[in-house]
């Protein structure tokens, strides 16, 4: 880790906030050139190799971002802090840079993730209150992603002892609105993270996102009641993708709620009946996890470094997604050089990234 100076600082900001620039092109760019102002510099010439313009965040707009940083009284956190959260750091597409508020040892105590339904039934909101109180007092810290519902309960219950709250919004937006004292709480007594420049409204898009770094902050992640094909299931799909623990609470399978549940035991899930159950699974975790729920593809690991040279691999690209390492092989070429191809492109505006270390051409 370089020493992180103001001015690199507002760098390694304005690198992340430029076009076509995400967790994996930030990481390989840092790499590459060392520290965010030589990479700045090198991003033009690298878009027009990659059939593109370009055009850098600009400097004004940044400083009104930081502006508007401190005065939600948050701060930002850098993917090489110390109190950066370990196991969020685990992740090729943990967020580069949070904007925080609160305690962050909260994240460097062991964690799980508690999600479920908005439109949760009474049953299943008085399930979650008492797992996360149990499990905080148990020395656990609590992550959800402050929603109605299994949420709401779950940071409610575990604030005395300890909640980290994921939004999809900017810092200084609440959502849902009826939060707001929550949200509130949770920053002042708890941890609260955001990933999206202050001032950004929760749009649709970004609760995928949100939901990686809830399940990239924990050991595991328990839902308590979530309908098939909900954002509780996405979450608890991405912690197995992570390689983390995936539990659920069985429900009836005449209440469609508890569909998604069910389902995820079905395929592998861990089936807990009490907090004493998530604890022991937890408390013995040791990166092999005992759910075998799995998703299809490996995530792939970045290399050290970017080749000197970019490979051709653009012909082998189609708007289907491919894996990188397929990439590899059939281009026969290293590592380094296909990840600078797939660099390019991606500033050049030409390639998308999708989970699972998979990449396409843009439609």
């Amino acid at each position: 880790m370089i020493a992180l100076t103001q001015e690199e600082a507002f760098a390694r900001i304005r690198l992340l906030r430029s076009p076509n620039i995400g967790p994996v092109s930030y990481r390989q760019l840092l790499r590459r050139f060392g520290h965010a102002r030589a990479a700045l510099e090198a991003l033009p010439d690298l878009a027009r190799r990659g059939g593109g313009g370009y055009r850098i965040a600009p400097e004004d707009r940044v400083a009104r971002e930081v502006s508007a940083v401190r005065a939600a009284g948050a701060r930002y956190l850098f993917h090489d802090a110390a109190d950066y959260p370990p196991l969020l750091a685990e992740l090729d597409s943990a967020p580069p840079i949070l904007t925080v508020r609160g305690d962050t040892a909260l994240a460097q105590r062991p964690c799980v993730a508690i999600v479920g339904a908005r439109n949760a039934s009474a049953a299943a909101v008085k399930l979650a209150r008492q797992f996360a109180g149990d499990l905080a007092e148990a020395g656990f810290t609590v992550v959800s992603g402050l929603a109605r519902g299994i949420d709401g309960a779950a940071h409610r219950a575990a604030l005395p002892g300890g909640t980290i709250g994921v939004i999809a919004s900017g810092i200084d937006v609440t959502y849902p609105p009826e939060h707001a004292d929550l949200q509130e709480q949770v920053a002042v007594e708890g941890l609260l993270l955001a990933e999206q420049p202050p001032g950004t409204e929760p749009l649709a898009r970004h609760f995928p996102s949100r939901n990686r770094i809830i399940a990239g902050l924990a050991a595991g992640t328990l839902v308590v009641e979530a309908a098939p094909r909900s954002g509780s299931l996405i979450t608890a799909r991405l912690a197995a993708e992570a390689g983390r623990e995936v539990m659920a609470i069985p429900g009836s399978p005449l209440e469609s709620r508890s569909q998604g549940c069910n389902q995820l035991i079905r395929e592998g899930a861990v089936l807990v009946q009490c907090a004493a159950d998530v604890a022991e699974l937890l408390s013995s975790f040791d990166g092999q996890p005992r759910s075998m729920l799995r998703e299809s593809a490996e995530p792939y690991t970045l290399p050290d470094e970017l080749g000197d040279e970019p490979a051709d691999v653009a012909g082998l690209l189609t708007t289907a997604p491919v894996a990188v390492d397929e990439l590899i092989r059939q281009s026969g070429e290293s590592a380094a050089a296909v990840q600078l191809a797939l660099l390019e492109l991606e500033l050049g505006g030409r390639l998308v990234r999708h989970a699972g270390g998979r990449v396409s051409l843009a439609g």
